[in-house]
């Protein structure tokens, strides 16, 4: 059924035209040669039609093909001048628009909304100073904290190359090679890896960011959208049955939901932690596969979310709708966290391929303020920028906004500085081993945070997808994984899947980890 705005509409006044807006008076006539000969080269309308046609697709996004959208705003309702000057955050009150795409992750653009992966959730804020991207996720860690990892990784969640089939052997002989996962692991095979539609789940940024002052001090952040009315979830039973019925689930239930007046909402919160504090806290601060505990980092107030706001086009405002987390704004900086680097330049790079290289133009990511540069040409330029100069011109000069965040005040603290950067510079050591600190917050999870009936759903899932793989070999490695988390949780998971039962990964202690961090700090100190 079409939706209310367009069964309410009056009757079409326009007339049918050709792409350059001549009138045509029969939409299907195409032109002969007499009343029953052949087709004519002539006919541009004939020729124009189908050659568009045979256009229409664009490449699909490699990673969160499928997905819903919407349109809303974005409201700053706590000063947070303190913590940074970023126009925006020190301005309490302020209003912006905003678009929001929701997606899965590996399935194609035709997969269930239900289907078991974690969700995009990324947010193209329309800041007076530039647009501002949050690419973020449902969960608020990932499964790999080394970028060079990635592309693998999202291979082994699509389909082998030779049956095309999607294969549980590949799936966790990668995961289970790579230990660092299993925290997002726990939280996949939870009811949370099946949200309730794309409107009724958190936010997370994940990767962490700096929030800078004038004098060129930062603290380090997480920022965090809690939906009203809480994270509502599917059982793995109501989730498939939902991918057999009504695979377009989640879009329908927010567009309906945005249609009838009831508008999503998320209060939108930050996590904030100082250099000092990074330097002393148990995890590395750039790990994408921990989280901060509210304990010691407290959520505090940020803002509000509304969409309130359908898309008149969906391919227009929401499959070209092109976020990336390098899309940041003054004050706004990303920190040395290895994934988001990658995805700095990644995101970008995908959307030229998939849109073209003016895909900033395009209206649905085009900034409300002037674009001022020295980029030109290409195909789809909507934004010429007439006849300024194309290079540093001293004929036509560009203004040069003064460059914020930037370590101005550092001569100040300069020892301190060099210090952080080296503490910093080592954080490969923590990121590419594996030690029982990556056991520690899965291990809560299991043991503290969830109840038996949580605990049992999440083996009961977990078992109906580790059951299809047939290679002995990988099922024992990830019981193995799972049995540094909780013997009893690999046991049960090995029982309900008919494998043997098996010992614990071995991994090096947490001391070392910590002892590391410990001495580095010593060194920084002498230096």
């Amino acid at each position: 059924m079409p939706s209310k705005q367009v069964s309410s509409l009056p009757a079409e006044s326009a007339h049918y035209t050709t792409s350059n807006g001549a009138p045509v008076s029969e939409p299907y006539a195409a032109q002969r040669l007499g009343l029953f000969g052949p087709l004519l080269l002539q006919d541009f309308h004939h020729l124009d039609l189908l050659s568009h046609f045979d256009r229409e697709r664009i490449p699909e996004r490699v990673v969160h093909a499928k997905g819903a959208g919407a349109h809303g705003t974005f409201q700053v309702t706590h000063d947070l001048s303190d913590l940074t000057d970023n126009p925006l955050l020190s301005n309490k009150g302020k209003k912006v628009k905003a678009t929001v795409r929701f997606s899965t992750v590996g399935g194609e653009s035709g997969s269930a909304d239900t289907a078991r992966d974690p969700r995009g959730f990324a947010i193209k804020l329309r800041t007076e100073e530039g647009n501002w991207d949050w690419v973020f996720n449902n969960t608020p860690v990932f499964f790999i904290r080394d970028p060079a990892k990635f592309p693998h990784f999202i291979h082994t969640q699509k389909r082998d190359p030779q049956t095309h089939l999607k294969d549980a052997d590949m799936f966790w002989d990668y995961l289970s090679q790579n230990p660092e996962s299993i925290h997002q692991i726990m939280i996949l095979f939870s009811d949370r890896g099946t949200p309730d539609g794309y409107h009724r789940q958190h936010g997370y940024s994940g990767h962490t960011f700096k929030w800078f002052k004038k004098d060129g001090s930062f603290v380090y952040t997480q920022v965090h959208l809690r939906a009203e009315g809480g994270f509502k979830t599917l059982s793995n039973a109501e989730a498939g049955k939902l991918a057999g019925e009504n695979p377009d689930y989640g879009t329908e239930s927010l567009f309906e939901s945005i249609e009838s007046g009831y508008f999503p909402t998320w209060n939108v919160f930050v996590q904030v932690m100082t250099p000092a504090q990074a330097e002393q806290f148990r995890y590395n601060v750039l790990d994408l596969t921990k989280v901060w505990p509210h304990g010691d980092f407290p959520l505090r107030p940020i803002g509000k979310l509304v969409l309130d706001e359908n898309p008149q086009n969906y391919f227009a405002e929401i499959e070209q709708a092109a976020f990336s987390p390098s899309h940041l704004v003054p004050y706004i900086e990303p920190s040395a966290d290895p994934v988001l680097q990658s995805r700095l330049f990644s995101y970008p790079d995908t959307h030229r391929h998939r849109l073209g290289t003016n895909y900033q133009q395009l209206p649905v990511n085009a900034p409300i303020v002037p674009v001022a540069n020295f980029q030109r040409d290409g195909a789809s330029v909507f934004v010429s920028q007439g006849a300024r100069p194309n290079y540093q011109s001293t004929i036509v000069p560009l203004q040069y906004h003064g460059a914020p965040g930037t370590l101005e005040g550092a001569a100040r603290d300069l020892e301190r500085e060099i210090k952080h950067e080296t503490f910093i510079g080592a954080a490969f050591r923590d990121l590419s081993e594996i030690t029982e600190l990556d056991f520690e917050q899965p291990r809560a999870l299991w043991s503290k945070v969830w109840n038996d009936e949580q605990r049992e759903a999440y083996v009961q899932n977990v078992a109906g997808h580790f059951k299809g793989v047939k290679s002995a070999e990988v099922r024992a490695r990830q019981l193995s994984v799972w049995a540094a988390v909780d013997q009893g949780l690999s046991d049960r998971i090995a029982k309900a899947v008919g494998a043997p039962t098996v010992k614990p990964l071995q991994v090096k202690p947490a001391s070392e980890a910590v002892k590391f961090r410990a001495n580095l700090g010593v060194y920084t100190s002498k230096k």
